[in-house]
C-alpha cells in the first residue's frame, strides 16, 4: 500500500520511519548519530550491542562513543556505572575518563573469572537499584544468556550495554539495537546502526574517535610512556570479584 494512504497518526509507525524508543531516550552527545537512532538516542532501558574489532584496537572506540552519556546519567544518580569484564590486558585509565566529565569514583570494575561469571556479574549489576547503567564485555554470550540480561535491563529501567566481537554479527541476538563499530584511518570510527526499529542505514557514519580533551590527554601519556599501548580510558588499577564499591574507593585513592 502507498504510504499516501496510511493514516497520519501518531500511535502508528510507518515500516520506512525510523521507530519511537519504547522507553525515553538518552542523547548520545552525537548529534549525527542520534539522527540514526529510534527516538533521538540510546535506549534508557534495555540491552544495546555494540560490535568491535577485539584487543588495543577497539578498546577506545566504546568509551568515545559513550562517555557522553554516561557522564550524563552520572550526574543524575548516586551510584556507580557497572564495568563487568574488559579486554584482557588492557587497564583502565581514569584521568582521561575523568576529563570527559566521568570520575573513577563512579565507577565499579569487575572483572569475573569465566563466561559464566560474566553472566551472572552483568545481571547483578542490572539488578542494583544505585546503578544507573551497565557496560558489559561479553564475547562469546548465547542469544538466551542475552535475552535474560536484556529482560532484566528491560525490568529495572536502566540501559545495559553489551560489547561483542564483529564476528557476532552473523548471530541471532534478542538486542533492539545493534551497531558496528569500525576504525576508518587515523583518529576516526566508523559506525554502522544494522539493527534498528525502522528502514536500513543506508551508509555508516564517520565519528572521531577520540574527544578534543581526551586526545590531548592521550597525546600527552603516549609521550611520557611511549612503549604502552593504549588501552581503556576509565577507572581503578585493582580488579575486583564482587560489587563492593568501597573496595573501589579505596583502589581509586591509592
Amino acid at each position: 500500500m502507498a504510504s499516501s494512504f496510511l493514516p497520519q497518526r501518531a500511535d502508528v509507525w510507518r515500516g520506512d520511519a525510523l521507530g519511537l524508543a519504547p522507553a525515553a531516550a538518552l542523547p548520545s552527545g552525537h548529534a549525527l548519530l542520534d539522527a540514526e537512532l529510534p527516538g533521538g538516542g540510546w535506549p534508557a532501558a534495555g540491552l544495546t550491542e555494540l560490535l568491535q574489532p577485539s584487543g588495543v584496537q577497539g578498546a577506545c572506540h566504546d568509551w568515545r562513543l559513550l562517555l557522553p552519556a554516561l557522564a550524563r546519567l552520572a550526574t543524575q544518580a548516586r551510584g556507580p556505572v557497572a564495568l563487568v569484564g574488559g579486554p584482557e590486558g588492557l587497564q583502565p585509565f581514569a584521568p582521561a575518563l575523568a576529563a570527559q566529565g566521568l570520575p573513577a569514583a563512579r565507577l565499579l570494575w569487575v572483572r569475573p573469572a569465566d563466561d559464566k561469571a560474566l553472566l551472572w556479574a552483568s545481571e547483578q549489576a542490572v539488578r542494583c537499584a544505585d546503578v544507573p547503567a551497565v557496560l558489559a564485555w561479553l564475547p562469546r554470550a548465547r542469544a538466551d544468556g542475552l535475552r535474560r540480561l536484556h529482560l532484566a535491563a528491560l525490568d529495572h529501567g536502566k540501559p545495559l550495554f553489551a560489547f561483542r566481537p564483529l564476528a557476532a554479527q552473523a548471530e541471532s541476538s534478542p538486542a533492539p539495537l545493534r551497531l558496528r563499530l569500525e576504525s576508518e584511518g587515523e583518529g576516526a570510527m566508523q559506525v554502522l546502526v544494522f539493527k534498528r526499529r525502522g528502514p536500513p542505514m543506508g551508509r555508516a557514519l564517520a565519528l572521531p574517535s577520540e574527544a578534543p580533551a581526551l586526545a590531548a590527554l592521550l597525546a600527552l601519556r603516549r609521550r611520557a610512556h611511549p612503549a604502552r599501548p593504549m588501552d581503556m580510558p576509565a577507572a581503578p588499577a585493582e580488579t575486583r570479584h564482587e560489587l563492593d564499591r568501597h573496595d573501589l574507593d579505596r583502589s581509586v585513592a591509592a
